[in-house]
């Protein structure tokens, strides 16, 4: 009953590791995305913050050197920068929005669940046993 038990962990334990390597390679691609969206919300606060101060007054005076008030000039500079930053912080979104589940992985660890509930023992071989008791490297 031991060594059954044994070899059961053993499957049990291969099983899992494979799992969790692809749960691995697919988080992998996803984390990718999710960096390249980071760094586009990093671009979106920076040309915000960068541009606010240096463009601002420029645009505000010209502007005004248009024909509007100087305080109208100075909102509409302000409205222009703020759609800048929406726009780098739509295309942000849209990066994030690739970002995927891991399907597979699912998909495997319910099938796993599934064959778990059904699964009856069989008799373990030799070999499997004596590399769960650690005989075999």
């Amino acid at each position: 009953m031991g060594q059954l038990f044994a070899a059961a962990t053993a499957d049990l334990s291969a099983l899992v590791h494979d799992e969790i390597a692809l749960a691995k390679s697919e988080i992998r691609a996803d984390v990718k995305r999710g960096v390249s969206g980071g760094l586009f919300i990093a671009v979106a606060g920076v040309i915000a913050l960068a541009s606010v101060p240096m463009f601002s007054i420029a645009i505000a005076y010209l502007i005004h050197f248009l024909g509007v008030p100087l305080g109208g000039a100075f909102a509409l500079s302000g409205v222009l920068h703020l759609i800048l930053a929406l726009v780098v912080g739509i295309v942000a979104v849209r990066f994030f929005k690739r970002i995927q589940k891991p399907e597979r992985t699912m998909e495997g660890v319910q099938k796993t669940a599934e064959v778990l509930k059904t699964a009856r023992p069989r008799p373990a071989t030799k070999e499997e046993i004596d590399r769960a008791l650690g005989r075999i490297p």
